[in-house]
């Protein structure tokens, strides 16, 4: 189920676009469920299917596509570390190798605690500045060393622990 905040923030997307291309606002109304709910649901998906006049399958595959729409719940910092090819040649596996040992948790994974999910992701556009990681889909962390993953996390967990 969608509030009716949620349904009106679709309307203002929908009407951005010509009556024929609402399908084009189908990002905005699955960013709008996520914030809501933390995720995005096969029933959320269904919902904007609906909503915007498309099959079902076609908002799943936006939704699957992108790193951004999360389809299951995820801890409260999600850290998305790049492994693309370029990456990978700077590091990229040894950070996200750090980072499994770390939280003690593989790719895909939630610390018990439910504060971090680890993600691997295919290319967030700064290779120069590799290792790169992207913490909660807005805060991009380059050049990430063992000591600034330790860092970011013990940082992350210290604010937790004063709140």
């Amino acid at each position: 189920m969608i509030s009716e905040k949620s349904l009106a923030a679709f309307a203002k997307e929908v009407a951005k676009y010509p009556p024929e291309q609402r399908q084009s606002a189908v990002m905005a109304c699955l960013q709008i469920v996520q914030q809501e709910s933390g995720f995005v649901s096969s029933e959320s998906e269904r919902l904007v299917a609906d909503y915007l006049g498309m099959a079902p399958m076609a908002v799943h595959e936006v939704t699957s596509f992108y790193n951004m729409y999360n389809q299951k719940p995820v801890g409260k910092y999600k850290l998305n570390v790049c492994t693309n090819l370029p990456c990978q040649l700077r590091q990229g596996a040894q950070a996200m190798a750090h980072l499994k040992a770390k939280l003690g948790i593989d790719a895909n994974q939630t610390t018990p605690d439910g504060l971090f999910t680890l993600q691997e992701c295919e290319c967030l556009g700064a290779c120069a500045d590799s290792p790169v990681m992207l913490v909660n889909d807005t805060a991009m962390c380059s050049f990430m060393t063992d000591d600034k993953l330790d860092q970011l996390v013990d940082g992350l967990r210290a604010m937790e622990v004063k709140s």
